[in-house]
Parts: structure tokens; C-alpha cells; sequence
């Protein structure tokens, strides 16, 4: 079969359907089947019968807008491709910033100390563990589905060579996480649930993405509340703490971390499209844990 007709009419059937961005998925699903590169189907000259019929299968679901990433179990992050499936967020690749926003606050520390709250599938400690092998990184997650792929994607890593990441299963929320690492900690960082209930999401997020990594309340920060507290327990005076964060949450984050007391250097940093995306702030010298 014509590979050329056959991206062509599958992408217009991911338009139909709502899909943001049909052709590249149509492409990404053809490689992901014929088992070759994206970059591959510029010179494909046919598509066997038996591959066309997988494809059209999971065209099939792509259309009713099972993610993407579902379909192929893979999803490209800085530089891992992590695993993922129902029952775990897929990772954005906006929350990639807050990895090397991350990173530079690291540079030059021989072996810090880092906690991501609320790892999914790791993305964000893995990629740490992994661009910075001395670091010393505990994934932190709550939802018993999520916490499978976060140990599932963190033995793979290890198995390729990075240094293994500690994965705990718990509450970023719970007064006593972590607490032998109290004031010790020179980087927290999360990507936690931050949308606010009612909110109106894609049918990708709304159908497939795990409620305990969506919803945030009512003004999708009080998942945030809790985990202010423990990171001002957990980080040492001067440590950073980087949280991802709804659009629309730029001037709130910033504002509650300001008038929890005991933060310096509060800023709020845009993402590649300018949407404000992530909040960070240093633990002020002197300031009491938990305060």
C-alpha cells in the first residue's frame, strides 16, 4: 500500500476527530507500527497489508483519543523514552524547562540531594538521576497505578547504567515524609496536581490522565499548600524548590509561596510559548522547617 495516501486520509480522519495534531500523530503511529523512525517514511515506498491493518487499528483509537503516547507506550522526555500506559500521567514537554531550570541550580553541587514530589513516571527524577549522575534522587508518589511505572521506568534507567533512583510510595502532603531527610534536602521539585476542579481539560487528560495527578481543588492549589510545607521542612536553607503550574496560576503560585513565609528569590518562569508555567523559590536562612 502507498504510504503517501494513506498518512494523508488518516490524518484527516485525527482532524475530524479533534486531534491538535493530526499528521505528526498519523506519522508517529505508521513508525511506531513499522517498527523505523519518523524520519524513515520520507522514503517508504509501500506499507505491507498486515501493517496497514495494525495501523488502521490504532487509528481507530487514536480517534476516540486514547493519548498518543497509550498507543505506542513510549514518551520521549529530555533524553529518556520512558514508558507509560493507563494509569499514569504522560509527561508534557513543558515541564522539561523545569528539569534544566533544575539542573542549573544544581551545576557545581558534587552530590545533591533532590525529592520530586508526585513522580508519575519518573520524567522528572529520572532525568535528573540521569543528566547528573551524582545526584542522589527519591521519587515520591501516592497513586498506587502511577507508582508502578515510576518503579517500572526507574529500574529501567538503572539497568542502562544511571544511578538508581530511591522510589517511595507516599503523600507529598504528609507531615511525616521524608523526615529523615529534614533540612538536608538542596532541591525539591514537582510537577503536582494543579488543575482546578471543574476545570475543562482535553478528552485525552479528562478520559485517560489519573485523577490523584489532575485535580487540585477548587483553585487547583491545595495539593500545593501541603507540599509548601513539606518542602520547607525538607530543603536546607538555601535550596531550591521549582513547582510546575496551571496557565492561569502565575500570579496565585507565586503569591501563596510569598505569604507562606521563610522563601526568598520567589519568580515565576514562562514556558517556550510564553505561558507562564512554574514557580520557584530558595528556603530562606534561618527560617524555621515546615514554617
Amino acid at each position: 500500500m502507498n504510504p503517501r495516501p494513506l498518512l494523508a486520509d488518516a490524518a484527516r480522519r485525527l482532524a475530524e476527530a479533534g486531534v491538535e495534531s493530526p499528521r505528526v500523530d498519523a506519522e508517529l503511529l505508521l513508525a511506531h507500527v513499522l517498527r523505523v523512525p519518523r524520519t524513515a517514511l520520507l522514503t517508504l515506498d509501500d506499507v505491507p497489508d498486515d501493517a496497514a491493518a495494525r495501523f488502521t487499528a490504532l487509528l481507530d483509537q487514536r480517534a476516540t483519543r486514547v493519548p498518543l503516547q497509550h498507543l505506542t507506550g513510549r514518551a520521549p522526555f529530555r533524553h529518556l523514552d520512558l514508558a507509560v500506559g493507563p494509569g499514569v500521567f504522560v509527561p508534557r514537554p513543558e515541564t522539561e524547562q523545569l528539569v534544566e531550570w533544575a539542573l542549573a541550580q544544581l551545576a557545581g553541587t558534587g552530590e545533591p540531594v533532590v525529592v520530586d514530589l508526585g513522580s508519575g513516571s519518573g520524567a522528572i527524577a529520572l532525568s535528573i538521576a540521569h543528566e547528573l549522575p551524582g545526584a542522589r534522587v527519591t521519587a515520591v508518589e501516592r497513586d498506587p497505578g502511577a507508582i508502578e511505572w515510576t518503579r517500572h521506568n526507574a529500574a529501567l534507567r538503572s539497568a542502562a547504567g544511571d544511578r538508581p533512583v530511591t522510589v517511595l510510595a507516599g503523600d507529598m502532603t504528609d507531615p511525616a515524609l521524608l523526615t529523615d531527610l529534614d533540612g538536608t534536602v538542596d532541591l525539591v521539585v514537582s510537577n503536582p496536581p494543579y488543575v482546578p476542579d471543574g476545570a475543562s481539560v482535553p478528552r485525552e487528560v479528562a478520559e485517560h490522565d489519573p485523577p490523584l495527578a489532575l485535580w487540585g481543588g477548587p483553585d487547583g492549589l491545595d495539593v500545593v499548600r501541603g507540599l509548601l510545607r513539606t518542602a520547607a521542612r525538607l530543603l536546607r536553607p538555601g535550596g531550591a524548590l521549582g513547582i510546575e503550574h496551571a496557565d492561569q496560576q502565575g500570579g496565585a503560585l507565586p503569591a501563596l509561596v510569598r505569604s507562606a513565609g521563610g522563601w526568598t528569590d520567589v519568580a515565576d518562569h514562562p514556558d517556550l510559548a510564553g505561558r507562564p508555567r512554574f514557580t520557584t523559590a530558595r528556603r530562606a536562612a534561618g527560617a524555621a522547617g515546615g514554617d
